[in-house]
């Protein structure tokens, strides 16, 4: 075989290899988002055909003046709610998060757990934390890139903004209070119940987001903290934070 032959083969080869890896980009970077989306979507439209027919989410809304504040006592003066009701049915959606910060558009399901298959459909809680709205912490996890790329821009959340979800009876607005934090895998204390570098001191109500870092790696990851600053009934609106 002479040379000409095996450089013309080898240059084959790699041109085929790089079309092949410029296929598998594509795929990622714009087919899985573009189904993440219309997943989403369809959680999205589950659950408020759900909440119409008149089931929505089952949370306990806190006094008014129970809300997380930090370093505040947790319901100060305030009756204790009643317990919660049983856990969130695994893999499905049971909320709607907003982020005004991210972009008024911008909306996700909240599915229970954190299994990749249910984060291929949206946000994840965490299935150990607390509940949408009870005392401890709420949190909750999402794709940085990939899946639709729901915390793409997790980097821009600063301290005061806010974080809104509901649950088809209830808006629940926390406000962040620190974040990003970037710290390791391993560094599962972030999600405790009063999370030990968030700078909160006592139980209260609070939020945990957390992603990976850097952007389309997972070595680290990033973490925002906040507490819950308000809730309303769905009847009267939506809060101030997703009026424009």
């Amino acid at each position: 075989m002479s040379v000409r032959v095996i450089v013309r083969t080898l240059s084959e080869l790699c041109i085929t290899l790089g079309a092949l890896i410029v296929l598998f980009v594509a795929y990622v970077l714009f087919w899985t988002g573009v189904k993440a989306d219309h997943v989403m979507d369809d959680q999205i439209d589950q659950l408020q055909e759900q909440w119409s027919q008149g089931s929505p989410g089952s949370t306990t809304t806190p006094p008014p003046d129970a809300t997380g504040t930090p370093g505040a006592p947790d319901g100060a003066g305030a009756s204790e709610p009643p317990a919660p009701p049983t856990s969130y049915e695994g893999g499905k959606p049971f909320a709607v998060m907003y982020i005004p910060r991210l972009g008024f558009t911008w909306n996700k399901p909240v599915l229970e757990n954190t299994v990749t298959n249910t984060l291929k459909k949206g946000l994840g809680h965490y299935a150990n934390t607390a509940r949408l709205g009870q005392k401890g912490n709420f949190a909750v996890a999402g794709h940085r890139r990939t899946y639709g790329d729901p915390f793409k821009d997790f980097p821009e959340l600063r301290r005061g903004d806010a974080v809104v979800l509901t649950d088809g009876s209830t808006w629940f607005t926390y406000r962040i209070d620190k974040g990003p934090y970037k710290t390791v895998p391993s560094d599962i204390e972030v999600i405790d119940p009063v999370p030990r570098k968030s700078g909160y001191t006592r139980p209260g109500r609070y939020l945990t987001l957390t992603t990976c870092d850097p952007e389309w790696g997972h070595s680290h990851r990033l973490i925002a903290w906040a507490h819950l600053d308000s809730t309303q009934p769905v009847e009267a609106g939506k809060p101030r934070a997703l009026r424009r």
